[in-house]
């Protein structure tokens, strides 16, 4: 742990928050996928899209390219407040096997009462969310850009080590 905080003195070795992502899924379109884009609306401040069905289920009543779900990506400032908000409603305490391989994490809210300022309302409902955080090092914008990409060194990638010790320090998470 120590060599990777001193790994982290070079700026482009240290991680940083890159986006996150909250996602509801209704299952159904109509009436309950608005509730559930105004509610996330509500949340993060920001509009989100719907997300469709890629196949048809016939159990469940869903046909494909029907709405199913909203989603919004949050970025910088925004992300980390409903970060610290979304972490606050679950204790700040994470699974370990929440973290993948390249140290990013996810984690679900099962209703939004749990979090912090939020009262229950009769005509939205109840609906959990799944919280998405993507964490990156410096540069890796060029693995992702449109003209000359390139390939990002395997000792430049994050680790899951990588990823858990950065929760813990920026964020203040537990690990389970």
């Amino acid at each position: 742990m120590e060599d990777i905080q001193k790994n982290w003195e070079n700026p482009m070795k240290k991680p940083y928050l890159s986006k996150v992502t909250v996602n509801i899924g209704v299952g159904e379109s109509g009436e309950p996928l608005e509730k559930a884009k105004s509610l996330l609306e509500f949340l993060t401040g920001q509009a989100p899209i719907r997300n469709i069905a890629k196949q048809t289920n016939k159990d469940f009543a869903i046909r494909k390219s029907e709405p199913i779900a909203v989603s919004v990506t949050l970025r910088k400032e925004k992300a980390i407040k409903f970060l610290m908000r979304a972490l606050e409603a679950v204790d700040f305490n994470i699974k370990e096997r929440s973290f993948d391989n390249q140290g990013n994490f996810s984690f679900g809210i099962k209703e939004h009462i749990d979090l912090p300022d939020v009262q229950y309302d009769p005509d939205v409902g109840i609906f959990g969310m799944d919280v998405c955080v993507n964490l990156q090092k410096r540069g890796f914008r060029v693995k992702e850009r449109r003209i000359k990409k390139s390939n990002i060194a395997r000792k430049h990638q994050l680790t899951k080590e990588e990823g858990i010790l950065f929760a813990k320090q920026e964020f203040g998470v537990s690990i389970i």
